[in-house]
């Protein structure tokens, strides 16, 4: 060790007020300290200066430390002095700073996640839960009278199975439920919807502006089921847990965020809940229903196949937020004269996908591989092509022709009932002497 330098202070006056010099010292690590001093106060740290095993930097903070290149030093090991010799508080300190360099911030969440909730078992919740109080205040179908009741039982679609109607009352039991904080279900199933869409394993908080980041509109998401209650949550959680469906909600997500063409998605979600709801009160989902002897499945499929609707209309047209209004419109006059046609777009959508080409309306993969020619598929023959064009026109008959004609039989009906009516009316409203009377033989 060298010897201290000497420096004679040296005082000025400086407004009245005397500024003192300390002597310039050297450290361990061989940088200077320059400690001015004020009225007998030291500027800045309070750092005791000793040059031979005393305890140098007794109050300096590590960040400090790190700056003065000191601990730097000690970590690549040059330039540092004999173990023996170190001292106790600066061995402190080295190991201070070490230790801050592995730590990671630790929220509540990371210790104990929330674990992820499947749609079967929040369905199984509400199955076993007393809903008696909710029940009473269902509406599953549209209370028709006079002859739109009698047209709708002659020429409507046909109504549900008799030990279906249970299944169907749960659903719009569900739709009455309100998010609860004190049910733990209720809680899983809202952090599996933020986790899966955003890719996190770690829980968010209950409010927050983070629930926007996947389309609600403010930091609560109660305040935006007010129109399908729970069933809104329900059918985007079946949406991303179904290992099928979440390659398309994960895409529409991503639409939902394009600078241009973004919409918030989770209230986007809310609409397609609404309109799978009104469809199915209005009985339009029953022959399906009776089919598969199932109700939450058909819905679940139908509120995909809606979204999927929506998705490839905005993003083929190029929609942006100021035409939602016009667009949800059409995407429910669509859905309620076409259910079933919908349905089947979404079964071909996923199998297109599965099979590993790219569906209309989804993202190509621009790592796709060409198929080989002899994977090409070969145009069918004229015979076979004409019979699947009578297949076709057969199925457009059933699906599509006979609705319409019995839309307009139904017209034809209503204007003769009021025709008829109106006659009837206007012979009661004369007086009997304007009739002429038959003479008798």
């Amino acid at each position: 060790m060298e010897e201290d330098t000497g420096v004679t202070p040296h005082t000025e006056g400086l407004n009245g007020l005397s500024r003192e010099c300390k002597p310039l010292e050297e450290i361990t690590n061989g940088h200077s300290n320059h400690k001015p001093v004020m009225n007998g106060v030291i500027i800045g740290h309070n750092v005791k200066d000793h040059t031979n095993g005393g305890a140098p930097l007794r109050s300096l903070p590590i960040s400090t430390l790190k700056q003065n290149g000191l601990l730097q030093t000690l970590a690549a090991g040059g330039d540092k002095p004999n173990p023996a010799e170190e001292d106790s508080e600066l061995e402190k300190a080295r190991e201070e700073w070490e230790a801050l360099e592995n730590v990671q911030p630790a929220l509540p969440e990371d210790s104990n996640p929330t674990p992820l909730i499947s749609f079967n078992e929040a369905l199984q919740y509400f199955q076993t839960t007393d809903l008696g109080d909710l029940l009473k205040n269902i509406q599953p179908t549209i209370r028709r009278t006079g002859l739109a009741a009698i047209t709708h039982f002659l020429f409507g679609p046909p109504r549900l199975h008799r030990e279906l109607l249970e299944e169907r009352d749960l659903v719009f039991a569900i739709a009455q439920c309100t998010l609860d904080n004190s049910q733990t279900v209720h809680m899983r199933v809202l952090q599996t919807i933020y986790k899966r869409l955003i890719g996190s394993r770690l829980d968010c908080p209950r409010y927050g502006t983070h629930w926007e980041n996947i389309g609600f509109q403010g930091t609560d998401p109660a305040t935006d089921l007010r129109g399908t209650g729970f069933l809104g949550l329900m059918h985007t959680l079946y949406f991303v847990m179904d290992p099928e469906t979440l390659p398309l909600a994960r895409d529409i997500y991503k639409l939902s965020q394009h600078p241009t063409q973004n919409f918030p998605f989770s209230v986007m979600s809310i609409n397609m809940t609404r309109i799978a709801l009104q469809v199915l009160r209005e009985e339009a989902l029953s022959k399906e229903c009776n089919r598969r002897q199932q109700v939450v499945g058909v819905l679940n499929e139908f509120y995909v196949a809606t979204y999927l609707h929506l998705y490839q209309l905005w993003k083929t047209q190029q929609k942006t937020i100021s035409d939602s209004g016009f667009v949800l419109k059409e995407v429910e006059l669509f859905a309620k004269k076409n259910p079933k046609q919908m349905l089947r777009r979404l079964e071909v959508f996923l199998k297109e996908r599965r099979s590993g080409g790219v569906p209309r309306g989804a993202s190509p993969d621009p790592q796709a591989q060409q198929p080989s020619p002899s994977l090409v598929v070969k145009p069918e023959p004229r015979e076979k092509r004409v019979h699947a064009g009578c297949w076709m026109l057969s199925e457009e008959w059933s699906e599509v022709l006979l609705p319409t004609v019995a839309r307009q039989i139904q017209s034809l009906l209503s204007i003769s009932c009021a025709l008829y009516e109106g006659v009837l009316l206007l012979l009661l409203s004369c007086p009997s002497e304007h009739f002429m009377t038959v003479p008798r033989l």
